[in-house]
């Protein structure tokens, strides 16, 4: 990666700009100064989107952590119920699953991950014996990623029953897609990946124009790529746009439609571009995180997470690129990016 030396951002960015030959472009990026939006609060509800078919959503809104607070789904066949993902902590997979018993009064027959994560895949535990089923990658990382030693121990209000958690990966797995049936509804699993991970799938119900998009979709949250493929991510998106649907339920924030998907497309567009030019100029990926304007996704939910996207943006440039996540760089670009951001503000 060329070094910076004592050049001056100023200087770094009328040279990059000579070197590609676009500098009306580059200083109007430089310049970019879109105002962020006002993002709404949403409420933890089991929302009916049709007779039969449910979408789980978990508080939040402007200025919450939302790590760990994603999304579930549910699907409802005449004798048994599908949940699509199993949340977190204990306390959080047993209300989603507590709800969806009230609301139906059926008992769940399988499960489906749509990646990985712990937010998706702690509570599968619950549902042992049961078909678990997920991509053949997202088994291998459940497994691999274990349960910490001190689950959320930064949450209190979450402790209760942590003690219980114990992994429960997939006991299916699929490489393509597959087709289930709940009475005349088709449920169609297929593998979009790599994006948000190697192994991310979609639940798309062909019949009601709505698809589970798991973490491939973000609303008002900003998108970590903690071990994900930006550029790819991207072209999964774009490979949604052009399915025929109505309702998106991302893995975290409200339901939405292509309309909020697209705004997690634009958010990921504009960070791959504006980093690329920062590493062409030898920035640090948190420094290169905070000198970036996010315009209208400014207000976005944990911002620090574009740090992390730097990293894994720098690996794909260098070439560097794996699934695995380089925690220890990650947590560094984080550092550095507050650190730069509170310099800011003096």
């Amino acid at each position: 990666m060329p070094a910076m030396n004592a050049m001056t951002r100023r200087q770094a960015l009328r040279t990059f700009a000579g070197l590609v030959g676009t500098p009306a472009i580059l200083a109007a990026t430089a310049r970019q100064t879109s105002r962020s939006t006002q993002i709404p609060s949403w409420s933890t509800e089991l929302r009916r989107l049709t007779p039969d078919i449910y979408a789980y959503t978990q508080a939040s809104g402007p200025g919450v952590d939302n790590a760990s607070l994603s999304n579930a789904g549910l699907i409802v066949g005449p004798e048994t119920m599908l949940a699509i993902d199993t949340l977190g902590p204990p306390v959080h997979a047993k209300a989603f699953r507590a709800a969806a018993t009230q609301a139906t009064g059926k008992r769940f027959g399988r499960v489906v991950n749509t990646h990985h994560h712990r937010d998706h895949t702690n509570g599968n535990y619950l549902y042992v014996p049961l078909e678990i089923v997920a991509h053949e990658y997202c088994r291998e990382a459940t497994i691999a990623q274990g349960i910490p030693s001190r689950p959320y121990e930064d949450r209190p209000q979450w402790q209760e029953g942590i003690s219980e958690l114990k992994v429960a990966p997939a006991t299916t797995t699929i490489a393509g897609p597959v087709t289930y049936r709940y009475g005349e509804l088709e449920v169609q699993l297929i593998p979009n990946a790599p994006a948000h991970t190697w192994g991310d799938l979609m639940v798309y119900l062909p019949q009601r124009r709505l698809l589970f998009a798991g973490d491939i979709a973000f609303t008002y949250v900003t998108p970590p790529a903690h071990n994900g493929h930006v550029t790819k991510w991207i072209e999964a998106i774009d490979r949604i746009m052009k399915m025929d649907v109505d309702v998106i339920v991302p893995g975290h924030g409200p339901v939405g439609s292509k309309s909020q998907l697209a705004d997690t497309r634009a958010y990921l567009d504009l960070i791959a571009n504006e980093a690329r030019k920062r590493y062409a100029m030898g920035m640090s990926p948190g420094r290169a995180a905070a000198d970036i304007d996010l315009g209208r996704f400014a207000n976005w939910t944990n911002p620090e997470r574009t740090a992390w996207n730097m990293v894994r943006l720098y690996a794909e440039f260098n070439g560097s690129i794996t699934p695995a996540t380089n925690t220890q760089a990650q947590d560094q670009a984080v550092a550095e990016y507050q650190q730069v951001r509170r310099e800011n503000r003096r």
